[in-house]
């Protein structure tokens, strides 16, 4: 937003350089994004000001210069109309023309003024200046005047041909099935009945708070103008300017929260210059119709409290004299408590707490942009306790990401709404939820709530594929979301995500390369449930979508075999080199109970033997994996650990079978173990092993 230097410059004495001003409104909470020299007489300077949202009284000049009467501690001079109405005796405003509000939610006050006898042309070169200054071309000298009020006051005005009015009357009401408008701009717009509109006898003449009317506007045949000051609703003015895509000065500010107050001296203001440039006469009286009287906003400043919140020391009397400089009316409650009335044009940025009063934060935020920002020392708050423990789940998440990083997979971060098309092409551990659409998706690739982590894996994954990466090894930790009729709020199950995929080691140490599989998956999640202190077993999984019939697994854990925990398996759909997915429910990696006894390893040395069985196929490895332990018990009590090494099909192995080599450790914890009892139990557990699983042929 552009304010001229030398404009600000008759509201409040700026001393220093615009750099100055520049850096000093910034840490006041306007940030200044760039300043332009302009030339001519007198030169000027124009800021580019952010004005955030909350603050449409600071989008005008008036209203800045308010702030900077207070940074500077120089006096404000805020304009007084000097208006000179017609002698007493002679017709008035409320003679010459009606208004009446039938919508009062939609607008709360209205003022006119009635000027007769204006003679329309160009403006003087100090309005033109004034205006151009700031990016707005001249019009003619009444659209100027109603101009130059908005960026002065910041109170949007309109101005009507009298003669165009119909019946001289004007109705605040809702547009009718049906009514048309041709605006300002020329474009003939269709109006529903939600629309808050400005009305004559017969017809809309101005969309309200947005753009007049193009029948009622002032031309160069224009005598009496009929100046409009009023205060609408802020939502109803979104709403119009929102479903008809306009945009203006007004609507900006009347979408934020315009000033109910300013509406009397934005007309008087208006019309006092209207007759100073364009001629005519000012009709006795205003008309001004309002709604109830809305309540006062109060609250109350604790001086205390406002140091501690500020981090820093604010002198009493300072503290008094910027909040007075502001509006904001102090008054000594009690031994270091203010009491402070909200001004009108701040009015919508102190919203009321429970209790009527506003919140003390939004006051001490008032106090320190005077203060200014910069000279709050930086430094952490002071914690009086020790920190507590984590949370249980926050140290799971942690202690996941911390091993799956150390296993070299690299954290991914992906959207929450995703394609309902991925959603459907990849498993999901509640199959049966709904996918939870979103009511205002900012697309359609991204509508619906994820219920599974892979398809966003799988994207980052591709994304990495097509741009050249070798490998890919990616890991996520986050919440899914499932729908639940019989809650308010849907599941949110945290689950773990892994995908991996492509050729790892560099030419010089592996010439032939090592290519991740299936297995290199299966390895990373036994690993992290290992680590997590839970045992996660495999079996054959089929109907998985996108996955690779043939390659697919289910997890659950031993002590629940009928609850599925998670799922791996290779993609179907390939491009480049396969990539493996795996999805884990977090609260699976979780143990029952928790066993905080040491083992400490046998100070007697162990012996290793290996086993290699031929056995079928189809044979899976969880299956002999629980048949050592059950047997390990009977014929071999010194079994400390065993470990799959090697699975191989080829030559020397029957069709239809496979070679397992298991690796097998030896030890006791009362002494040394000879080869001779290593070997008798090894014996009876190898043969054991051929019986139940050993290939028939």
């Amino acid at each position: 937003m552009l304010f001229s230097r030398d404009w600000l410059s008759v509201y409040v004495d700026l001393p220093e350089t615009p750099e100055a001003i520049a850096r000093r409104l910034t840490f006041a909470g306007f940030s200044v994004e760039g300043m332009t020299e302009r030339d001519g007489e007198p030169a000027d300077t124009v800021f580019d000001v952010d004005v955030t949202t909350n603050r449409p009284d600071a989008m005008n000049h008036a209203g800045l210069a308010r702030e900077l009467s207070v940074l500077y501690g120089r006096a404000l001079r805020l304009p007084v109309p000097a208006i000179s109405e017609s002698p007493e005796g002679s017709e008035t405003a409320a003679a010459a023309a009606t208004v009446e509000i039938l919508d009062a939610d939609g607008c709360s006050r209205f003022v006119g003024r009635v000027v007769r006898g204006v003679k329309v042309g160009d403006s003087p070169e100090w309005l033109k200046r004034r205006l151009e200054s700031i990016g707005k071309r001249p019009i003619n000298n009444v659209v100027d005047v109603t101009n130059f009020v908005l960026w002065e006051l910041g109170q949007p005005l309109h101005a009507y041909d009298l003669a165009q009015l119909q019946g001289a009357k004007l109705l605040v009401r809702r547009a009718r099935e049906g009514e048309r408008l041709t605006t300002l701009d020329g474009v003939d717009r269709a109006l529903d009945p939600e629309m808050l509109v400005i009305a004559d006898a017969a017809r809309p003449v101005g969309l309200a708070g947005v753009m007049g009317g193009a029948d009622s506007e002032v031309t160069a045949a224009t005598v009496d103008v009929f100046l409009e000051a009023a205060h609408f609703d802020r939502q109803a003015v979104r709403l119009t300017a929102k479903r008809l895509g306009l945009h203006t000065d007004a609507s900006h500010r009347f979408e934020r929260g315009a000033d109910l107050e300013a509406c009397r001296i934005a007309t008087d203001q208006a019309a006092a210059l209207l007759v100073e440039l364009a001629g005519g006469r000012v009709l006795p009286g205003a008309i001004d119709v309002r709604g109830p009287e809305r309540p006062a906003r109060r609250g109350r400043l604790d001086l205390a409290r406002l140091d501690v919140f500020a981090g820093a020391t604010i002198p009493p009397a300072d503290t008094h004299r910027w909040l007075a400089g502001l509006g904001f009316a102090p008054q000594a409650l009690e031994e270091g408590v203010l009491a402070v009335t909200i001004p009108s044009w701040r009015y919508y940025d102190f919203e009321p707490r429970s209790g009527g009063e506003v919140f003390a934060q939004d006051l001490y935020e008032e106090v320190i942009r005077a203060f200014g920002f910069e000279n709050v020392p930086a430094a952490l708050p002071a914690l009086p306790d020790p920190d507590g423990h984590p949370i249980a789940a926050v140290a799971r998440r942690g202690k996941i990401r911390r091993h799956l990083a150390a296993s070299g997979f690299v954290e991914a971060v992906d959207f929450a709404f995703i394609d309902p098309a991925a959603d459907r092409a990849y498993p999901s551990l509640a199959p049966e939820a709904k996918a939870l659409p979103l009511e205002n998706p900012i697309s359609k690739r991204a509508s619906v709530m994820r219920r599974s982590l892979v398809p966003g894996l799988v994207e980052s994954a591709r994304f990495n594929q097509r741009r050249g990466a070798s490998s890919v090894r990616l890991f996520e930790v986050a919440t899914v979301f499932f729908d639940n009729p019989d809650a308010t709020l849907p599941d949110q199950p945290e689950m773990v995500g892994l995908v991996c995929g492509g050729r790892v080691g560099n030419p010089w140490q592996h010439p032939s390369g090592s290519d991740l599989d299936l297995f290199d998956l299966k390895g990373g999640v036994e690993s992290l449930a290992e680590e997590m202190g839970v045992r996660l077993l495999a079996r054959p999984a089929s109907g998985l979508p996108g996955l690779l019939a043939g390659s697919a697994a289910e997890l659950y854990r031993p002590e629940h075999p009928t609850e599925i925990v998670g799922y791996l398996g290779r993609l179907e759909a390939e491009e480049g080199y396969p990539l493996y997915v795996a999805e884990i429910s977090a609260d699976a990696l979780t143990p029952e109970t928790i066993d905080l006894s040491i083992d400490p390893p046998s100070r007697f040395p162990g012996i290793d033997a290996d086993l290699t069985l031929t056995h079928a196929l189809d044979v899976p490895w969880a299956e002999i994996e629980a048949a050592i332990r059950d047997l390990a018990a009977s014929v071999a009590p010194d079994l400390v650990s065993f470990e799959l090494t090697v699975r191989y099909r080829g030559e020397g192995v029957p069709a239809g079978a496979v070679n397992t080599t298991i690796h097998f450790f030896y030890n006791s914890r009362q002494r040394s173990l000879t080869q001779d009892e290593v070997n008798g139990e090894q014996l009876a557990l190898a043969a054991e092993l051929e019986r139940r699983f050993g290939f028939r042929g």
